[in-house]
Formats: C-alpha cells, sequence, structure tokens
C-alpha cells in the first residue's frame, strides 16, 4: 500500500516553458517497419534554448525518432513541426498544415513541416544539424576542413557557383575569409586550435566527438541534435562535453535535442527530459520528477509492475550512490610484488 502512495505522489507529469516556446514539437508519431512499431503516438515538445534529453533503455526508439526529425525516416503518421520564431504560433501552423506547403514565413516568424521535406533542406532551410552515434568525420581532411565543409552552402552562393570561386571575385574572398574565422571560432571552443591542421583520423576520440559538435554548429542550427555524445568518453572529457553544451545554449541560445545513456550528463546539464520505452513516452519533465518517476525506474530495472518497486529505497540507492561519487578517496599505494626469485646458496659465487 505504502508503495502504490509513492508512486501516485511521482507520477502526475510537469510541464515547463518547452511547451510555451517550443523550438520543435513532435505531434502524434509513429514509425512502423513493417508489422514492427518503433515508435507509436509520441507527442513531446522541445523547448527553445533548452537541452533537452530523449532517454531510454536500448531499443526504446530514440534513434527513430532522431531520423525522423532529421529527414532520414519518413514517418508513417504524425507531424513535426519546427519554428522560428517565438511562440507556438498556432495559427501559421494550421495554415502550412492546410495548405499542403512544407514551410510557409510570416514576418518574423516561420513554421517548418518536417516530415514534408527532404533532409538536405531541413538541414538547409529548417535550421537543424546533428551527429550521430558512430563518428562521421572526414578523417583525411584536417580539422579546419571539416569545419569549412559545413559551411558549403554559403560559400558556394558567394562563388556564384564555382565561377566566383574560380575567379577569385571579392564577394567569395570575403566570404571565405569569414568562414575561416567561424571555423578558427568554434576550433577554439572545443579546444581544438592547436590540432587544426592535423587530419580529423589522427585526433584522439574525445577530441573527434567534440569536433563533430563544432563542425555541426558551423551550419548556424536553430536545433542541434546529438545521438549519444558521451559514447566512450572517460569523466575528464565528459566534463569538457557538459561545458560546451551549456555554452552552446546559454551563449548561442542554440536548443539542444540530445540522446544519452549517461544519467551523469543528462541529469547534470538538462532543462527537460522525455523518457521512452518501447516506442511510447513513458515520463516527460524536469531531472527531478523524472529521477523519481515510478516508470522511469521500472523501465530501466526491467520492472513489470510498478507497484513491486520500493521507491523510497531506490530515492535512497540513487543518493548513496551519487554521495559515493562525491566522497574523495585516498589513493592507495600499490603493493610491492613478492620476488619468486630463489637466493643463491651461500658460498657459492657465479
Amino acid at each position: 500500500m505504502a508503495n502504490t502512495q509513492a508512486i501516485s505522489e511521482v507520477a502526475a507529469p510537469r510541464t515547463g516553458r518547452w511547451t510555451e516556446d517550443p523550438v520543435l514539437s513532435v505531434e502524434h508519431l509513429s514509425m512502423h517497419f513493417g508489422g514492427l512499431i518503433a515508435v507509436g503516438d509520441l507527442s513531446f515538445d522541445v523547448g527553445r534554448g533548452d537541452i533537452t534529453a530523449l532517454i531510454g533503455p536500448n531499443g526504446a526508439g530514440k534513434t527513430t525518432v532522431f531520423n525522423c526529425v532529421t529527414g532520414f525516416y519518413k514517418p508513417t503518421e504524425g507531424r513535426i513541426i519546427m519554428r522560428h520564431g517565438e511562440g507556438r504560433q498556432p495559427e501559421l501552423v494550421e495554415a502550412v498544415t492546410a495548405s499542403g506547403e512544407q514551410y510557409r514565413r510570416d514576418g518574423a516568424g516561420a513554421v517548418f513541416l518536417l516530415e514534408r521535406m527532404p533532409d538536405f533542406e531541413i538541414a538547409y532551410r529548417a535550421k537543424v544539424a546533428r551527429t550521430f552515434q558512430n563518428i562521421r568525420l572526414f578523417g583525411g581532411m584536417t580539422a579546419l576542413e571539416n569545419l569549412l565543409v559545413a559551411q558549403h552552402n554559403p560559400l558556394m552562393i558567394a562563388s556564384g557557383f564555382t565561377v566566383g570561386g574560380l575567379l577569385g571575385l571579392g564577394g567569395f574572398r570575403e566570404a571565405e575569409k569569414a568562414a575561416i574565422a567561424k571555423a578558427a571560432y568554434w576550433l577554439e571552443q572545443v579546444r581544438l586550435t592547436d590540432r587544426a591542421d592535423d587530419p580529423a583520423a589522427d585526433l584522439p576520440y574525445g577530441a573527434q566527438r567534440r569536433l563533430e559538435i563544432a563542425r555541426a554548429m558551423c551550419t548556424e542550427p536553430h536545433l542541434l541534435c546529438l545521438d549519444e555524445p558521451a559514447a566512450g568518453l572517460n569523466p575528464r572529457e565528459t566534463a569538457e562535453l557538459n561545458r560546451i553544451l551549456q555554452f552552446i545554449r546559454d551563449e548561442h541560445k542554440t536548443s539542444v535535442l540530445l540522446i544519452e545513456h549517461d544519467m551523469g550528463v543528462v541529469m547534470e546539464i538538462s532543462d527537460h527530459i522525455v523518457v521512452l520505452d518501447y516506442g511510447v513516452k513513458i515520463s516527460d519533465g524536469d531531472a527531478a520528477h523524472v529521477r523519481s518517476d515510478a516508470n522511469v525506474i521500472a523501465a530501466y530495472l526491467g520492472v513489470e509492475d510498478e507497484s513491486e518497486i520500493d521507491v523510497a529505497e531506490v530515492r535512497a540507492d540513487i543518493e548513496s550512490d551519487e554521495a559515493l561519487q562525491v566522497k574523495p578517496r585516498k589513493a592507495r599505494r600499490p603493493a610491492r610484488p613478492k620476488s619468486t626469485a630463489k637466493a643463491a646458496p651461500r658460498g657459492r659465487r657465479k
């Protein structure tokens, strides 16, 4: 009975500013692969200027959602709305939906229906950038060149589609200087200035992760989608990643949507967390709400019946683990290995 009461106290979802001013709204999204329902009737908002985490056990459908948002998959059902400008803009959203158009601009605002757009238009017009689980840099290019490639569109326009570049016209030279300056700026932010001329493939794993984020930011996105950016990072590299993501949010006002399994990263930097399990949303709120939601605990612990969970006990375990992580440990001097060599008999010399 006590367990049931504790569960009912934490089950109510919390709403936040992400519902009032969303940069992205996913509405009743479903993705079917034959008879397999990878995502089923999913709805959530990504707040403008927020870091939103999409979490859940393996196979929950997180990357499928990313692929629908960025145009790699076309959803079976649902609507994916990207907004430029403040507020929900309901009249403009309904006007674009009814017209059959991919997007429409109206004064300071614009609405894009991503499920209708090809992937390259989503990146170019809707300003959505992403990284992948597996690093996809151009290994033979230098770090600087990787960031210049991300600025291909403005450089091509400035060159008149290669003619101006070949002739070295003034407009192209100015655009090239601006592109190099932007690349240098992001190399500095991810602390890779000293490796600018090194091939991307020669960089350490953590540096390659940071370079991918820098390359995505060179496209000046309104929404940055990161698929497991902390995967394979050590604690120092993870702390550096947290700094970069908070800098992107606070200084550039870029909204971030990330998939992540490292709960330390999620709980430290996320303004909003959405939890999936088997393609269905089971929790939606801030970190305090999600970490104590019985549905989330059940999904991660593999418990089918939430009434079996002792929420108080789980909370105590979480707090105990956090205390152990914070408390410094004394360094132990390694034990001196015992010698296995046999002593030479007395009175004998070699």
